[in-house]
């Protein structure tokens, strides 16, 4: 009976001991931006036709040719960086796992040429200005036809 107990205490110990020993590990991958396409959580790049350029979800930079060397930056070079990322199509590049995307630059440029609109795709978010607050104007001075409160009425204000 005595090294029953003692059997029980030590698998009870050992198992008590194996369940502090784990460790947990959690990859945090970066948030997409909103102009993403909806619908992937686990991909790295995507990778922009129009633009000719990647960008990492993971860093939040954009990655292109820049003078014959690739470049990682948190903005667009300055000719695009009025262009909308909201309407322009992503290529998510679902089945590249690494650093360098660009390796296969001339196969995505074939595949993916300028102009490339593949299946239609919804965003992340939605585009700035957009939705009930439109073109920015502030809905507290809304007039809802009486002029806000300010009609032909006789009452003092």
């Amino acid at each position: 009976m005595k090294t029953l107990k003692y059997f029980l205490i030590g698998v009870l110990f050992l198992s008590f001991s194996y369940s502090q020993a784990q460790v947990s590990v959690n990859v945090n991958i970066g948030t997409p931006p909103s102009w993403g396409p909806a619908g992937y959580t686990d991909v790295r790049y995507y990778y922009l036709p129009d633009l000719e350029t990647y960008y990492d979800v993971n860093t939040s930079n954009y990655v292109y040719l820049n003078n014959g060397r690739w470049v990682r930056t948190r903005s667009l070079p300055s000719a695009y960086r009025n262009y909308d990322l909201y309407s322009e199509y992503k290529v998510v590049l679902t089945d590249y796992r690494g650093e360098r995307p660009y390796e296969n630059f001339k196969t995505h440029r074939v595949k993916y040429g300028k102009g490339y609109k593949g299946k239609p795709q919804k965003t992340i978010g939605q585009k700035p200005g957009k939705g009930n607050n439109k073109q920015g104007k502030d809905n507290t001075h809304h007039d809802n036809g009486n002029h806000n409160g300010h009609g032909k009425g006789n009452g003092k204000h």
